[in-house]
């Protein structure tokens, strides 16, 4: 085992010890934001399979959070239990995310952001203006949390190890996917979807299955973020929570697996720690994103890719320049 893989898993450990023990040490809004955090990640991950992964430039991910959230709120509030609500936000999520991902066989970059972009505001029309099913500008109230295992989840501590076990379970799962067959394919469809094609890789079934599965996981997010805040109403679910997600995949880095993580730390978390500048905490959190993408546009696990990269590199050179120095003395 070399040492960069020695320093990866010490970081994961060090790191899964702090989101375990540092809760017990927080208040109720700092337990918060840790599960907005975890929720958000969730979400992210999702729009990084099918952005970092696939390629495919999605700005409808906010709309399936939405689409989550509407379902466990709905469901919910009239006595269904917290498990099928999720099963239902994933299904429906997966059906709608199946559907959109037939634009992206016929248009690509920046056409495709324009339909996804069209769906998201289509979305956002429905949760405002169909008073029927989702209350409209007035919101539903009172959105339970679940009892698990007969523990209620109503403490935010409780609460915060369900978003986080939610969390794990989704990272275990992706990343069994990412290492299958079919996260090959999506890596593939990225590259060169022509030659992907040419090595009998159904293109059009990957495509379609990228989408649909980085929209359930939207839609999960969406079912624990309606029970995180208690209350749903259209304003969350703008265009704007569609770029933050987009902002959270390429600030953390798009097409690593870690990257969603990252992404949404720096994004959820760093407003928060600004906060003591006041008036200018939103100033400075901007002037970051932008300084960080105009210096590392693959975000900041790119600068640690390009960093072991030239070391690796390096140290191959080295082992040249010994190896060609030995073979000279030797003749």
């Amino acid at each position: 085992m070399n040492l960069d893989r020695i320093i990866l898993l010490v970081s994961l450990f060090v790191a899964t010890a702090v989101l375990i023990v540092l809760p017990f040490q927080l208040g109720r809004y700092g337990l918060y934001i840790l599960s907005m955090w975890a929720v958000m990640a969730i979400g992210a991950i999702g729009l990084n399979l099918t952005l970092g992964y696939a390629g495919q430039v999605s700005l409808a991910q906010g709309a399936f959070v939405g689409i989550g959230a509407y379902s466990a709120a709905i469901l919910t509030t009239n006595h269904w239990p917290m498990s099928v609500a999720v099963l239902v936000a994933i299904a429906l999520c997966f059906a709608v995310g199946w559907i959109l991902g037939y634009p992206a066989l016929r248009v690509q970059h920046h056409y495709l952001a324009f339909v996804t972009l069209a769906f998201s505001t289509l979305a956002y029309l429905v949760f405002r203006n169909e008073e029927w099913l989702t209350k409209g500008i007035y919101g539903i109230s009172d959105v339970p949390r679940p009892v698990l295992l007969g523990f209620k989840m109503q403490s935010p501590l409780r609460f915060y190890f369900l978003c986080l076990a939610s969390l794990g379970i989704v990272t275990l799962l992706v990343g069994w996917l990412i290492r299958s067959p079919w996260g090959r394919a999506f890596v593939a469809l990225r590259e060169n979807p022509i030659r992907a094609l040419s090595l009998g890789i159904d293109t059009r079934r990957y495509t379609l299955m990228a989408f649909a599965i980085g929209s359930a996981l939207g839609g999960v997010c969406g079912a624990l973020y309606a029970p995180l805040v208690e209350f749903i109403d259209p304003t969350p679910f703008t265009l704007g929570l569609s770029l933050n997600l987009l902002m959270m995949v390429i600030v953390g880095g798009a097409g690593f697996f870690a990257g969603p993580f990252l992404g949404a730390a720096i994004s959820v978390l760093l407003p928060e720690w600004l906060r003591f500048t006041e008036g200018y905490y939103l100033l400075i959190y901007a002037v970051f994103v932008m300084g960080l993408l105009i210096y590392s546009p693959t975000g900041l696990l790119g600068i640690l890719d390009k960093y072991l990269t030239a070391r690796s590199t390096k140290k191959a050179s080295a082992a040249r320049a010994s190896a060609t120095a030995t073979f000279g003395a030797q003749s």
